[in-house]
């Protein structure tokens, strides 16, 4: 059984995906700014209330150090999103959205390191509209580009600890319904399901390094 880190657990992808694991027998850490009464009382899950666009992740390091001592595989899938004409989204706006989407991926992935060993899988949630090349959507100017940011990054650490047999890919999502989309795109259904995609990213976080490393896989079923 795997030690296995999974942000964004307060609902959508995350929550599926976070019980998923626990019930196969795997331990689980939860990081969500909000935990759900479902997490917290799984014996195979450990929740922290934790805002990952802050740079202080004490609870986190102290958890590593003091509990596990090592992690098997992350799943980097907390994101915010924004959608506003550009021309209204402020620098603010663009800080808020890379401190998640970007910033906190690269400090938890940062304050992991000593406790990932050979043969630790570290996938990025990233989104179709990261992809170079792929259909964009006005209005998704922070959101996209942050998404495009985390593909360069994983690529680039993919690269840097490969000798230590560390892998990084990412996986760019089409659209999924998930609460964030439903609040950003109100009356949009999307072709897959949170459990459908939680279902795919279950099995590819425990046996996708076997076959990828530095990749970004395009997960999407539709355009977009």
């Amino acid at each position: 059984m795997k030690n296995i880190i999974v942000t964004g657990t307060s609902r959508g992808i995350g929550y599926e995906l976070a019980l998923q694991f626990a019930n196969a027998g795997h331990q689980v850490l939860a990081l969500s700014r909000k935990t759900p009464v479902a997490l917290v009382e799984h014996p195979n899950l450990t929740c922290l209330s934790v805002d990952l666009s802050k740079e202080d992740l004490t609870q986190v390091e102290n958890f590593l150090s003091t509990t596990w001592k090592q992690v098997d595989a992350i799943v980097h899938n907390a994101g915010a999103l924004l959608l506003q004409p550009f021309a209204q989204t402020t620098f603010s706006d663009f800080e808020n959205i890379y401190k998640v989407n970007v910033f906190g991926m690269a400090n938890l992935t940062r304050i992991c390191m000593p406790y990932l060993k050979k043969g630790s899988h570290v996938v990025t949630i990233s989104s179709m509209g990261g992809i170079q090349g792929s259909v964009k959507f006005a209005g998704l100017a922070a959101y996209s580009s942050s998404k495009g940011a985390v593909i360069t990054l994983s690529e680039l650490l993919s690269e840097e600890y490969k000798e230590q047999g560390i892998a990084f890919n990412v996986l760019a999502l089409g659209s999924v319904q998930t609460e964030m989309l439903a609040e950003a795109f109100p009356g949009y259904e999307a072709a897959l399901s949170a459990k459908q995609m939680a279902d795919y990213i279950f099995n590819f976080t425990l046996s996708g390094n076997q076959y990828y490393n530095g990749k970004v896989l395009q997960v999407s079923s539709s355009t977009p």
